[in-house]
């Protein structure tokens, strides 16, 4: 009869290769408290899965910003299933709504195309300092949230001009930074912490990181919702104004 009660073991040399590390920085991770103990056979240790999504999430962590001490103290000593727990989330956070957008290369000419302004005039430069665009060389640009820009040049082409597009962005930003902020607390609150309160119970997981995935659409649908009906009273203001205007400029007979 096979032994299948270490089946799938890796050695470090295999744990490391598996995660993309170095033996070195595995070793270096383990000294630090950020990696369970192998299995020792002799003077062989042996990992299993569990060790291979620690060392995913440190290599997460590290890749998204956070500074090996910061990723030191939030995971040293902490139990194995915490590193399946996170990348769960950070997956959730990774999906195509939540995550943000990544650059893309655009030639000047093309983007200058798509606001339908003569060439030369300096949109692109007005969307550098607000910190939408790169320069890379002559003709190419990084532009930085690539669907926030299409929309804003979309804009200037149907006739708002450069400065009020760009004025609209911190506009709409700053509010909706607000409300996000809002939503993250309250889904801490209501979900998050007595989750953990109550210990993380391991068969509650899947319905606390369903229910956080499913908050992302929602919370997506609601705002556009809300932004649609506001705008709608904008109009119908703006147009009994504007009609009130007519009529006063409409000679009387």
């Amino acid at each position: 009869m096979a032994d299948t009660e270490h089946e799938g073991e890796l050695t470090v040399d295999e744990l490391a290769a598996r995660v993309g590390m170095t033996v070195r920085n595995v070793r270096a991770y383990a000294s630090r408290g950020l990696l369970d103990p192998p299995r020792l056979e002799g003077r062989t240790g042996y990992y299993q899965q569990a060790h291979v999504n620690q060392l995913k999430l440190v290599r997460t962590l590290l890749d998204r910003g956070y500074t090996l001490q910061a990723v030191e103290k939030a995971l040293q000593d902490k139990p194995a299933a915490t590193a399946d727990y996170a990348l769960d989330l950070i997956g959730v956070l990774d999906s195509p709504l939540a995550r943000e957008q990544e650059p893309e290369m655009m030639s000047r000419s093309s983007l200058v195309a798509l606001t339908g302004i003569a060439p030369g005039t300096d949109v692109v430069d007005r969307m550098v300092e607000a910190g939408l665009v790169k320069v890379v060389d002559d003709d190419t640009l990084e532009v930085y949230r690539p669907d926030v820009v299409r929309a804003g040049v979309s804009a200037i082409a149907m006739g708002l001009s450069p400065e009020t597009v760009l004025d609209l962005l911190p506009a709409l930003s700053e509010p909706l930074r607000a409300v996000a902020d809002d939503l993250v607390a309250r889904v801490r609150h209501d979900i998050w912490q007595p989750f953990a309160q109550r210990g993380m119970p391991e068969d509650e997981w899947t319905t606390v990181v369903t229910s956080i995935a499913n908050l992302l659409p929602v919370a997506a649908q609601a705002v556009v919702a809300v932004f649609r009906d506001e705008l709608a009273h904008a109009i119908d203001e703006a147009l009994g104004e504007e009609l009130a205007a007519l009529a006063e400029q409409t000679p009387q007979t």
